[in-house]
Formats: C-alpha cells, sequence, structure tokens
C-alpha cells in the first residue's frame, strides 16, 4: 500500500534533506509518516517543525556526516542535529522515547508538511519527564 501526503508518494525508503543539499538521509518509512507532531518546548516552538518518528534503525546517513552539529540542552537526554552550512534541524533522538528519532518532515523529498493538515502539539513545556 503506498501512502501519499498531497500528491507525494511516502516511498519506504524515502530520501531527506537539509536546505542545502549537505546532509542527506535515508528514512525507513514503511507505514508512511508515523506521529507527526509539533511541540510547544522552547527550542520547537522556535524552529517551527513538524516531527514524525522512527526507529534508530530507521535512519542512515548517506551523505555530510561531517557537516552534521549536535545540540542539547536542560536535561541534555535529547540530541537535536541541524546542518553546519543552511542551519536546517534534520533530525534527533527523542527524549520521550530515546528508542526512536524524530525527523523534520519538511525535509523529505517531495513532501510539502502543510498537506499534512491539522497536527497534534505535544505539550513540550510540561514534559513528562520532569515531573
Amino acid at each position: 500500500m503506498i501512502k501519499k501526503v498531497g500528491n507525494t508518494d511516502i516511498l519506504s525508503k524515502h530520501k531527506a534533506t537539509c536546505h542545502c543539499g549537505t546532509v542527506e538521509l535515508e528514512l525507513s518509512l514503511p507505514n508512511g509518516i508515523e506521529k507527526p507532531r509539533r511541540c510547544d518546548c522552547s527550542l520547537c516552538r522556535r524552529r517551527g517543525a513538524i516531527a514524525a518518528s522512527v526507529k534508530l534503525d530507521g535512519i542512515k546517513i548517506i551523505k555530510g556526516q561531517e557537516a552534521l552539529r549536535l545540540y542539547q540542552f536542560n536535561t541534555r537526554t535529547a540530541k537535536h542535529y541541524f546542518c553546519s552550512v543552511c542551519g536546517i534541524y534534520t533530525h534527533h533522538q527523542r527524549r520521550s522515547d530515546p528508542t526512536e528519532y524524530g525527523f523534520n518532515v519538511a525535509c523529505l523529498e517531495g513532501v510539502n508538511p502543510f498537506d499534512l493538515g491539522d497536527v497534534v502539539t505535544s505539550d513540550g513545556v510540561n514534559h513528562p519527564s520532569d515531573r
């Protein structure tokens, strides 16, 4: 079964890139885009991206590993990666589920994240790990 976002087929192995193309990822998306969400934590509300999830083995860095930079804050559990050339957030190892990566849906080739329609917003300000 082919999953679609707007007019774009979501392939089971789908390419994702930063804005300048320095970083290229291959994502395993056999069920399409899973758990799309926004977050209102201090970082996510500033970057404004829609994230979705894959297991840790669901992202393969094809090129640009050397250009990826890591940013961590607060508990330093989540690992946020961005391209050091263009600054685009590509993915992060999740704090709420460290067995998954969240990825920037807007980095998927051919996908317009606005085609997802309404997307749930997670309460990152009151994160369960902070209780």
